[in-house]
């Protein structure tokens, strides 16, 4: 398969549509033409090329390309602690099946919360494997005990190799914080990402802790804005979120256990919270099929019950949100049902802009991905339904007739 740069970038029409602009919530009937890879017109009675290609979608509902800001592409399994041992190649594989499942969802662009890395990256790039466009932040940093560190109790030694497939690496102190940041920056990370809480699938660290002093996390924000990127924190408490936050993190992933003083904290930073609903549900219905210890998958109660509660509390207050699945191994399969868990607190209009515009102005691409403007990339899906009246049209991936992304159509 040739990269896209040498492939015949050929233009697309697609005729009667109803188009979303997901920022006014309102459709409009007519075509809309891509050249290049990029939305260049849309009205009534466009014409295009003679060799160019002509899908007339009958009325079909036309949105931007779903965004998902918070995935695991390596995460073949939820026992995170064995990927280590994997062969990156074997680990490679299991990677590029899994994005080209997302690519079929609906996902045009992920961003990935730890684990992939620029090989990954460069190959969907290139046309090597297909799948959504991968913004990578390599491995998340982690203080020794805590959420990136899958060692057991009886475990001293590690394998800090970077061939080495898994999703954490350790760092402790300033000095050591600020040379892993810069090294995952070396290598091309879109993002940086810290481990601020315990969490549900790491063996020794509980989900109430806080991780990081503060001097650490601030040198780690440091890193990243000097290289004019930005820091996504993993944290569920109020305590932790809060510390993240003070400390200049932008995105805050999960955040289920938030206060008040959280929300003041969101709004006063203009910082993003990453829910992520829909793992909570997944691992506790299926966590021990794929591979999660009987131990992390008690502490999924720690979390389950409070995610609602706070991306309700976040939304009344106007918090900034971004879509975020979270699922591992096979669950990912599951990775549209967060439409429907939040559609129980959020109206659709604003799931869906969590998905789109929200997530591309949350990874720093305003504008290119996320709407259906002209000059954005032409990254969009036909429905066969309305997700405005139903959030099951973009639940359940059977609705989905067509996905096109970059000008091509490459499902459907």
């Amino acid at each position: 398969m040739k990269p896209p740069n040498e492939r015949n970038q050929v233009s697309l029409l697609l005729r009667n549509a109803l188009m979303l602009d997901v920022v006014t919530g309102e459709y409009a009937e007519g075509d809309l033409r891509c050249e290049e890879g990029r939305v260049v017109e849309a009205g009534p009675g466009l014409t295009g090329p003679a060799d160019g290609r002509v899908i007339d979608v009958g009325g079909g509902v036309v949105v931007p390309g779903l965004i998902d800001a918070h995935v695991h592409v390596t995460a073949s399994t939820a026992d995170l602690g064995s990927l280590s041992a994997m062969s990156p190649s074997y680990v490679a594989a299991h990677s590029a099946r899994l994005m080209g499942q997302m690519l079929d969802r609906g996902f045009t662009t992920v961003r990935d919360a730890s684990g992939a890395d620029y090989g990954l990256c460069d190959a969907q790039e290139e046309g090597l494997i297909r799948g959504p466009r991968l913004l990578f932040c390599g491995k998340a940093l982690s203080q020794t005990g805590g959420h990136g560190d899958q060692r057991g109790r009886g475990q001293n030694g590690r394998d800090d190799h970077p061939c080495c497939a898994g999703v954490g690496r350790i760092a402790d102190g300033v000095d050591a914080v600020r040379a892993a940041a810069r090294d995952e920056l070396r290598k091309g990370a879109h993002h940086i990402k810290v481990m601020a809480s315990g969490g549900v699938a790491s063996p020794t660290d509980r989900v109430d802790s806080t991780q990081y002093s503060m001097d650490e996390l601030r040198a780690i924000v440091e890193e990243a804005e000097a290289a004019n990127r930005y820091v996504a924190a993993h944290a569920y408490t109020a305590r932790a979120i809060n510390r993240a936050l003070e400390a200049g993190v932008r995105s805050i992933e999960h955040g289920n256990l938030l206060d008040d003083r959280s929300v003041e904290l969101f709004l006063r930073h203009d910082a993003y919270l990453v829910p992520t609903l829909v793992t909570y549900w997944a691992l506790k219905k299926e966590g021990r099929g794929f591979g999660l210890s009987e131990s992390n998958w008690r502490k999924v109660d720690d979390v389950l019950g409070a995610g609602l509660q706070a991306l309700e509390r976040a939304a009344r207050a106007g918090v900034r949100l971004a879509y975020g699945s979270d699922l591992l191994g096979g669950m990912q399969r599951h990775q549209n049902q967060e439409f429907r868990l939040r559609g129980e607190v959020q109206q659709p209009i604003d799931v869906l802009r969590a998905a789109t515009v929200n997530a591309a102005d949350l990874v720093g691409l305003a504008g290119e991905i996320g709407t259906l403007a002209v000059g954005a990339r032409a990254d969009l899906l036909v429905l066969d339904g309305d997700p405005l009246r139903d959030l099951g049209v973009l639940a359940e991936p059977k609705h989905i007739r067509h996905v096109v992304q970059g000008g091509q159509v490459v499902s459907g």
